[in-house]
Parts: C-alpha cells; structure tokens; sequence
C-alpha cells in the first residue's frame, strides 16, 4: 500500500493530499493504527488441510467474494474523475462491499448506477443538526435498493484538529465542494476552516443511546451498523440493541477525529478479552490501518468480521483511477490469500 500512496502524493494536488493523508494534531493515533499491526504475530499450524479453503463470506446475510469492505472516503473526485463509481466498479469485480460516504462526491444514485445484481452497499450517515435534512435523506437512500444497510458513525461528533487539512482550507470554498457538502444534507460553506471542518458542518454532535436509535428507527428499516466503536464497553451496549443493531465497525476515524484514542485491533482485542460474548450478538468489523493482506488475517483471527479499507481505496485510484483500485484489491487479497491457503 506504501507504493499507493507514493505514486497518489506525486498524483493529487497538494490541497487534495493534504485533505486526504491528514489526522489529527500529532498524527500518534494515525501512526498507531500502522504500526500496531506490525507488533502482532501470526502463529502458522501444521498438518492442517489447505487444498479447499475460501476467502468466501457473508455479512449481514449478504454473500461476499472477500471480508475486504471499502470504507466510506469523502470526496473521492479529488483523486479520480470517476470518484466513488470507480470505487464501486472495482469492488463489483472482486465482490467486495462498499459503504458510501455521507460526503460522498458523487450522488448515491450515481455511485450504484453500475452495480451488479448481487453488490452490496451501505450508507454511512452524519446526523445533522437540523434532522429534516438527515429524515430527508435517508427517505431517499431507502428507495435505492442497491443500498442494504445504515451505518451511523459515531466517533467524530466534532471535527478533528487535522493541522495540514487547515493549512490548505482554500478548496473547502471552491463551488465544486460547496454544492457537494449542501447536496449531501450538510450547512452552505461560508468560508475559514479545512475541507475536513466544512464537511462537518451541521453535524449533530449530541447523539445519544437513548435518543438517536429510537428516532433512526423511526425513519429506516435497513439494518443498522454503528461506526466508530473504541472501547469494549461500548460495543457490550451496542450488542445489547440487537435486533436493531446488526453490527458495529472498529474505528477512530482513521485517527481524523481525536488524536491519541486507541487502534481498532486494541480494541478488537479488548471485547475478545473482556466481553467475548459480543462476537456472538452482532457483527463486529474493523477498519484502520490495513496495509497488507496479513493485517486482514489478524484482524480475521482476533474475531472481525469484515476489514476495511479506506485511504487505500482513494490512494489507488488517484494512483491508476478504478485499476487502480482493482489492482489494490487485487494485491491485498492475494497477500491474504497465500496465508490463509
């Protein structure tokens, strides 16, 4: 993934790389979420039957090729023409799921338009302030059949503090983003503050158990995924919202949001130590920090899932547009697979 985002800095403009490669104040989480794969050791078995095995699954019901899912990524114009529906194309050739962006550059009509019969979607939510605009999205999102789930993110409900993305925060008031944060349910840029600050605008930040799930339900029956779980005591909570609660995603934002909170697979590693019960309730993913298919194995092996990929995902196709992305795909699950056979 390292030569993706190599030939992606020589690709983008420095305002997109900035937007793109920035985390928040020291970058620790960011870094962590790298590094900490690289600490976990894989312990091969022998005299164990390899000729038939599959890099098959399911999730939320659905039958997938692969447990690689892209990970929602704003703004993905900035790297390739063909935005998000590069994405999709990529993900419709290996049967990968795709959750859809909330700051998406493209509409969600656009993004599915090409989809194939059996490819799955989600739709990642940012409740607004105003939740006329987030009702009236998610009436619009219920008609797209393509669409299979909801997934509500959770562990940004105020922007980060991404020092690079402030620095170049011209693009942010370019009318090409302004129109793409108002179509997607977001307040009308004004201007001051990084690309990543004006696509939080509006965004509700008091969102609570008792109150969002009920007022959710009200207005979907998609299956709901929580996005942005960091601690163990929070996915036990969530596993008690079962039946409307299909799963939760491991996350910090791709260390966007608060700086020094912990990797997913800590975390992963904490509900296996302190709550195992979890894995049995609901589905548990997680994102973060993926750079080699054995990183989707041990997160495989701690009990996720699905992985999420998702600067690589854009990274690629500012790299080579949807072959990019495919040959991404392509490279992670072979490495994935030459462990797993």
């Amino acid at each position: 993934m390292d030569d993706f985002e190599a030939a992606a800095s020589k690709q983008l403009t420095h305002k997109a790389w900035a937007y793109y490669f920035s985390g928040a104040d020291d970058l620790i989480s960011k870094s962590l979420n790298n590094s900490i794969y690289r600490s976990i050791l894989l312990r091969p078995r022998v005299f164990v039957d390899c000729k038939n095995c599959s890099l098959a699954t399911s999730m939320l019901g659905y039958k997938l090729n692969t447990p690689i899912i892209a990970s929602p990524t704003a703004m993905a114009r900035l790297a390739h023409p063909s935005g998000e529906a590069g994405i999709a194309a990529a993900c419709a050739k290996f049967g990968a799921m795709q959750i859809i962006s909330n700051n998406a550059s493209m509409t969600p009509e656009e993004i599915v338009k090409g989809a194939t019969p059996d490819q799955v979607f989600g739709w990642q939510l940012y409740v607004q302030i105003e939740r006329k605009k987030s009702e009236a999205m998610l009436a619009r999102i219920n008609k797209i059949k393509a669409i299979k789930f909801i997934c509500l993110t959770l562990d940004a409900p105020v922007p980060g503090k991404r020092e690079l993305d402030e620095r170049t925060k011209a693009i942010a008031s370019t009318p090409a983003v302004a129109d793409i944060v108002k179509s997607s349910g977001g307040h009308e840029i004004t201007g001051g503050g990084g690309l990543g600050q004006q696509l939080f605008a509006g965004t509700d930040p008091s969102l609570t158990w008792k109150d969002t799930l009920p007022w959710l339900l009200k207005h979907t029956d998609l299956p709901i995924v929580l996005k942005g779980i960091q601690t163990h005591e929070d996915a036990y909570i969530a596993s008690l919202h079962t039946p409307q609660i299909k799963g939760i995603i491991l996350s910090n934002h791709g260390g966007r949001a608060m700086d020094t909170a912990p990797p997913s697979i800590h975390t992963l590693m904490e509900i296996r130590k302190y709550c195992p019960e979890v894995f049995n309730r609901i589905e548990v993913w997680i994102d973060g920090g993926i750079k080699r298919g054995t990183d989707v194995v041990k997160a495989l092996c701690l009990g996720a899932k699905g992985v999420g990929v998702g600067r690589n995902a854009l990274f690629s196709l500012a790299a080579g547009g949807p072959e990019g992305v495919e040959r991404m795909l392509e490279s992670t699950i072979t490495f994935f697979s030459s462990i797993v056979y």
